[in-house]
């Protein structure tokens, strides 16, 4: 059975030693002496059975074995700040931790978080940009909103995505009906082919001929500011765009917008089940996707 450490302590006093390469640097970072940590450090040896420094007359050299021993601790000590730091953000009731998608965060959440910070000025929104699933049993987010197939959902979507055709007014500067703007490239996520498809389909523009699609993009957000510098006519998620075509950097094609297959999920953290400020950013955020509603343009079809 292996013997038990003598001190953690010592652990400590070796990781910064070994990142310091010595003593000295190690100790004053500490706030002991040298002599101190060596001791503390020799005690950990003699409770390993290990040589973890060569001692020379006006340096140490660390060992291999010591080597192998000090990545292990450094990681393990970053994992041990890392889960402290956590259990402090899960008790601070000013917290929110949110977890996004990177194409929602940049175009949806991040040109409105003012509007909750100015309304909740003693709330600290940290928000993580990630396309992987949050940990929300483990505590380490409290809201996370994701993009999923309708289908796969567990009851009632957040919010149910809608398609719009949008350009920027540097190529029309004006509404336009779609058959005005098939001239352009029209751009699309990846696997995205079909809405164009079913939207053109439905348009009465199914046999036109020459149409460029020769510009995919692998995320939303991508899409979206392509279309924004002007780089063809875009096929959107209306979330992702609605902020600038509020502020004009794109306009709406004169047809109806596409149901979309996709939507997004809310989900809550177990670690602060009706926190005030979570649930307060529930609230608003929920009001933020309930304003969504693309302007139903009339369809104008080819003739």
């Amino acid at each position: 059975m292996p013997k038990p450490f003598a001190s953690l302590s010592g652990l400590l006093d070796f990781e910064a030693a070994a990142r310091h390469g010595g003593f000295r640097a190690a100790a004053a970072e500490l706030h002991k002496t040298p002599a101190a940590l060596s001791a503390q450090i020799k005690l950990l040896e003699q409770s390993l059975g290990l040589a973890l420094f060569v001692r020379h007359p006006r340096h140490v050299a660390i060992t291999p074995a010591g080597r192998a021993l000090a990545a292990s601790v450094t990681r393990m000590l970053g994992e041990l700040r890392q889960q402290v730091l956590m259990l402090r953000e899960t008790q601070d009731p000013h917290t929110v931790r949110v977890s996004s998608t990177h194409s929602l965060t940049m175009k949806f959440l991040v040109p409105r978080l003012h509007g909750f910070t100015a309304a909740h000025p003693a709330v600290d929104v940290r928000v993580e940009a990630s396309d992987q699933l949050a940990d929300l049993a483990g505590g380490g987010c409290d809201i996370a909103l994701r993009y999923q197939a309708l289908d796969t959902m567990d009851g009632t979507p957040f919010y149910a995505e809608q398609q719009v055709v949008v350009y920027s007014p540097a190529l029309i500067p004006r509404p336009a009906p779609v058959a005005e703007l098939l001239r352009q490239p029209l751009l699309h996520e990846e696997g995205g082919l079909q809405a164009w498809q079913r939207l053109l389909s439905r348009e009465g523009l199914a046999a036109r001929r020459h149409l460029d699609f020769s510009r995919t993009y692998s995320h939303g957000g991508l899409l979206v500011q392509a279309a924004v510098a002007g780089l063809g006519v875009g096929l959107v998620p209306f979330a992702l765009a609605a902020e600038d075509l509020a502020q004009g950097r794109l306009l709406l094609a004169s047809c109806l917008p596409l149901p979309s297959a996709y939507g997004y999920q809310l989900l809550r953290g177990t670690a602060r089940s009706g926190a005030p400020a979570v649930d307060a950013f529930e609230a608003w955020i929920r009001a933020e996707f309930g304003r969504l509603t693309p302007a139903r343009r009339g369809r104008t079809r080819a003739r």
